[in-house]
């Protein structure tokens, strides 16, 4: 049973797609986990709650207090309760609520006290789905750091065919049986994460800096909270946000700043990914107010910063530290080069020469290379996927 004692909030709302809740639940159970519903008044219209307390072995909650004997049915003990609180079918009304915290049923109440991951899968007829504002409610949930079971395409309650239908039960237990398979690969293991740029400033206007997106690093962050680690993520200037109970984010800009946060968090740390396109140079003497413009040429004295990777690589103990290379010419080598010169266990080498590969894109190519220097090579694929692949890698090293 791969959800044996798995506690699972379902949530309920109003949609057609609520007839094939029953065989969700009868699928949770099978599969060992336990499972407590509460639904919205409006969702009585489209399966009852007697079927489902049968199915789930458990009372079935709409009320905040019984009618008979004016018990009080927490919504704060449910959300406590819960490893992980699913709404489904969720309706455009209900998530709109969700987005902004209309808490005028037992449900939302609930929701907004659940400590747990929460996953909602939307089902609603096509046009309601496309609306600008379904899927500003629906970014509004994500950035909370909810997760998406996405709408399938096909033929609607309505007659009609389009994106939102409601993934069948089979794909929504197989995406939770998932989610808990990820989250025990790195619980309880601290990670230190660098993402983004730099920025060196020459006075008060202008900084020295590079392109870097933060998309990367930030993909990772993600990633490897979702399998249950506690992140620090330590990121240069971007403008990406980040929300996940698992991640610590620590906001710098200089590399100084990164350097000095590193040092103090690498000693309790068990594994650090240095993912941040750090500053080689910053200029020696930073002018108190904005430089004027002359005729004449401008000089700027730079000096080295400080080596972060490689500091950590002197350092280490039994921490599993990993770096990152972006090259642009002769790349396998420098790659390897550095791997040695900076005693990492591992080092993710992507190419300027790649088309889709390094700053600013949504997706990267990339090559990790180990001990015995040869690199393992990856296609193009989303930033995503790439974290997911770096996880994978560094759980298998993990356990050799």
């Amino acid at each position: 049973m791969r959800l044996k004692d798995k506690k699972i909030l379902l949530g309920i709302t109003a949609s057609i797609a609520a007839y094939k809740i029953p065989f969700l639940v009868r699928l949770l159970k099978k599969e060992g986990a336990h499972v407590q519903v509460v639904m919205t008044p409006s969702s009585h219209h489209f399966i009852t709650p007697l079927t489902l307390a049968t199915l789930s072995g458990r009372p079935v909650y709409t009320e905040a207090f019984d009618q008979k004997d004016g018990t009080w049915n927490s919504h704060v003990e449910m959300g406590q309760w819960a490893d992980l609180m699913l709404m489904a079918p969720l309706s455009a009304s209900s998530l709109s609520k969700m987005a902004n915290g209309m808490s005028d049923n037992l449900l939302i109440t609930t929701y907004l006290s659940a400590k747990c991951p929460v996953f909602f899968a939307p089902a609603m007829d096509l046009d309601m789905y496309a609306h600008p504002t379904t899927k500003l409610n629906i970014d509004r949930l994500l950035s909370f750091g909810h997760t998406m079971i996405e709408a399938q395409t096909g033929e609607l309650a309505s007659g009609l065919c389009g994106a939102g239908r409601m993934q069948e039960p089979e794909e929504i237990l197989n995406v939770m049986i998932e989610y808990f398979k990820k989250k025990s690969a790195f619980l309880n293991k601290n990670i230190l994460l660098t993402a983004g740029p730099t920025q060196e400033s020459i006075d008060p206007v202008r900084f020295i800096g590079n392109h870097s997106s933060g998309k990367m690093g930030y993909a990772l962050a993600k990633e490897f909270a979702e399998r249950g680690a506690k992140v620090i993520l330590v990121s240069g200037p971007v403008s990406l946000d980040i929300k996940h109970p698992n991640i610590k984010l620590l906001k710098v800009h200089t590399a100084e700043q990164m350097f000095e946060v590193c040092m103090e968090k690498f000693k309790d740390m068990d594994i650090a990914v240095m993912a941040a396109a750090v500053a080689d140079y910053r200029p020696k003497n930073i002018a108190d107010q904005k430089m004027k413009k002359k005729e004449a040429h401008l000089f700027i004295e730079l000096e080295p910063t400080k080596d972060i990777l490689k500091t950590l690589g002197q350092v280490k103990n039994k921490q599993f530290l990993m770096g990152f290379a972006l090259e642009t010419n002769n790349a396998l080598e420098h790659a390897q080069d550095k791997l040695v010169q900076k005693n990492c266990d591992a080092l993710v080498l992507n190419s300027m020469q790649d088309i889709g590969a390094g700053f600013g894109h949504e997706t990267n190519k990339v090559q990790i290379l180990g001990s015995n220097h040869h690199p393992i090579k990856f296609d193009l694929k989303s930033k995503v996927q790439v974290s997911e692949d770096i996880c994978n890698y560094i759980e298998k090293r993990l356990k050799q």
